[in-house]
């Protein structure tokens, strides 16, 4: 007989509480969605509080937008007048001090290519956004990095600010920074520099704190005043952690370049990507979108170089820069330019383009449907509202939902004989199956909300995940919030078993390790934008469209943390397991696998991290979710909107990110 824990008496009622809600909701559609009668415009009533703060900063505004854009416009007039030679000597130069010869002939290569396609000009408008927006989230970061690592008392309310600005929709910061700077670079700069801070804060804190003792100690019994030993101590020892927050705020700055052109109309690579797309034209739109790939990999590995580059003479870089300074009084500048013959092959591209999509169409539409129909429309309409003639060819009839029934309670028992928790995990998929994500009932999502979020954070988190569920429901966006969960859980689902998979196999081959490395290298590099493109060119505009985007995007981080969990599993049981004659199967599913637990949880964290970042990017290919809301909202600048939606998706990634980081073992007594 299966033994329950409390935890699970608990988990085992709250299921039956679940089945008679759904059994109601036929009965009472007021259960199936959040009822229209509870809602109240909390949207306005947030625009009337906050439009006034934002028409008295709007002088302040100009300001700070003046004092934005004229380095921005000096920086950009002086890459315009460069000649290209001449930058590019230079940044093989860098490349060849931050990471020897490969680095210096990738640079070449890249850059060559840049300029080959037509697209320097852009590409340097491109770069004068990141020179501005990187030094300046640079120096904000390592302030607050500071003042948390000096502070004690301010480091968890810091740290809770950190983890709102990388789960807040990057079009969330764009709203309320466009009623206070208006149209333009100033704006999108702003909203830049705001994405990009949190990763510098997190490293120097992360930096300061990991100075060994001794050296503080040996600094003090030096005589050094408290300047002196920040300055001269502490920092230098935490320099290549503090490089590495330069590379992520770096990168981070550039994944906003094409959210910066929706709003700034900058003349930039992102501008072109976007005008691109709208047109159709998807020759042009893939090769803007390999300039930003070719910039974020150079600026990645050049900033990663810098940050783990050992002693090495600055001899070459020297002799480059003072050719490249010779370079620029000889050589004439834009003239040296090449033509229109790049976009006109970019154009001659796009016939190429579209004969592939017709040779290819059979196959992704099969995919399309396989996934759509095997997949998503279940988890939308569950299967209740698929099993019809037209979706999957059988009528719901009383056999079929007996049938159902049976076969779900038979896997159940089977699984819970020996561990009651998997039956009953079982059970709640087999329900959620059944209704489907968005048709769940509502005082359901929130009783079992509040269940799990007190077992794994106590009162707290319960309250951020019951108030931002309670935030949905009155403000009318609650079907837009359950089809935001109902996609990222169809992303994660697809991303993790395609990710763990290859975590897998990489993790078995060093061969496909090392074929896999760069690849998620690449990915990682690419700014969010740049994954609609294939996505729209083979499947067009739709909710699939942005699935796949998703997928691409998040598929990542579980391939990373498998294989380093597997590859990091410890030594002496994995031995032990093979002197007791395991076979390579057994050894990966009953040793490794357990032994890697926290970095699988970690890498489906991730994978929930990265499908929730991108959800509100995917909405420019049409969805219905709160990515819409908040694209909308935009549109509209409409700043209680927008920010409503975005903090509803931002306490999503949180509650997700403290139910995935919570102690295994905490459970209940056994009864």
């Amino acid at each position: 007989m299966p033994h329950f824990t409390r935890e699970e008496m608990i988990w085992a009622g709250l299921f039956l509480v679940s089945v008679l809600l759904v059994g109601l909701a036929h009965h009472l559609p007021v259960l199936r969605g959040f009822p229209a009668g509870l809602t109240l415009p909390l949207s306005e009533a947030l625009n009337t509080v906050i439009s006034p703060v934002f028409e008295t900063l709007r002088p302040l505004g100009r300001v700070l937008s003046f004092m934005i854009e004229t380095p921005l416009s000096a920086i950009r007039a002086g890459l315009a007048w460069a000649p290209w030679p001449a930058t590019v000597l230079a940044l093989v130069a860098l490349a060849l001090y931050a990471g020897g010869r490969g680095l210096a002939v990738f640079a070449a290569l890249a850059l060559g290519l840049v300029v080959l396609m037509g697209y320097w000009p852009r590409a340097m408008n491109t770069l004068a956004l990141v020179l501005i927006s990187v030094p300046l989230a640079v120096g904000i970061g390592f302030a607050l990095g500071t003042l948390g690592h000096l502070v004690p008392r301010v480091r968890p309310g810091l740290t809770f600010l950190l983890d709102v600005m990388q789960t807040w929709p990057a079009f969330g910061y764009l709203i309320p920074l466009l009623l206070m700077f208006g149209f333009g670079p100033a704006a999108g700069l702003a909203a830049s520099v705001i994405f990009s801070i949190p990763p510098m804060v997190r490293n120097t804190m992360l930096g300061l704190d990991e100075v060994p003792p001794a050296i503080v100690e040996s600094a003090l019994m030096a005589g050094a005043r408290p300047g002196q030993l920040f300055w001269q101590a502490r920092v230098p020892v935490a320099l290549p952690q503090l490089m590495v927050g330069v590379n992520q705020t770096t990168m981070a700055s550039l994944s906003m370049v094409i959210i910066i052109a929706i709003i700034g109309g900058f003349n930039d690579i992102g501008w072109e990507v976007l005008s691109a797309m709208r047109a159709a034209e998807l020759g042009r739109s893939l090769g803007a979108g390999l300039v930003i790939v070719l910039i974020a990999v150079l600026l990645d590995r050049i900033t990663r170089g810098l940050a783990g580059r050992r002693r090495r003479s600055g001899g070459w870089f020297m002799a480059g820069l003072i050719v490249a300074l010779v370079l620029v009084v000889v050589l004439p500048g834009e003239a040296l330019l090449p033509g229109e013959e790049a976009q006109r092959w970019l154009r001659r591209l796009d016939a190429w383009l579209l004969d592939f999509v017709a040779w290819s169409a059979p196959f992704f539409a099969l995919l399309r449907d396989a996934i759509t129909y095997g997949l998503m429309l279940p988890m939308r309409l569950g299967f209740s509202g698929s099993a019809s003639p037209m979706v999957w060819g059988f009528v719901l009839s009383p056999p079929v939902i007996f049938a159902y029934v049976l076969v779900a309670t038979g896997i159940a028992l089977g699984l819970g004989w020996r561990r009651p928790g998997r039956g009953i995990a079982f059970a709640f998929a087999a329900l959620i199956f059944w209704t489907g994500l968005p048709g769940f009932p509502w005082p359901g999502v929130f009783l079992l909300t509040a269940c799990a979020t007190f077992r794994a954070g106590g009162a707290g988190l319960t309250a951020l995940a019951t108030g931002a569920l309670l935030l949905a429901g009155v403000s009318g966006l609650w079907q837009p919030m359950m089809q935001s969960i109902y996609l990222c859980a169809v992303a994660v689902l697809i991303s993790f078993a395609i990710g763990a998979t290859l975590g897998v196999i990489a993790a078995e081959s060093d061969r496909v390790s090392a074929l896999m490395r760069p690849v998620c290298d690449t990915l990682q590099t690419m700014p969010q934008f740049v994954f609609l493109i294939p996505a729209l060119m083979l499947f067009r505009v739709g909710e699939f469209t942005a699935l796949i985007a998703i997928v691409l995007y998040a598929v990542v981080p579980p391939i990373r943390y498998v294989e380093h969990g597997l590859r990091n599993a410890r030594a002496d049981l994995t031995e032990a397991g093979l002197q007791m004659g395991a076979t390579r199967w057994q050894l990966l599913w009953q040793v490794k696998l357990p032994l890697a637990r926290g970095s699988v949880r970690l890498g489906l964290n991730q994978t929930i991290m990265a499908a929730l970042s991108m959800l509100v990017i995917a909405a420019l290919v049409g969805t219905r979710e709160l990515g819409q809301q908040v694209y909308v909202a935009l549109s509209k600048a409409d700043a209680g909107a927008g920010l409503i939606a975005g903090g509803i998706i931002a306490a999503i990634a949180l509650v997700a990110d403290r139910l995935l980081r919570a102690p295994e073992g905490k459970s209940g007594d056994k009864t």
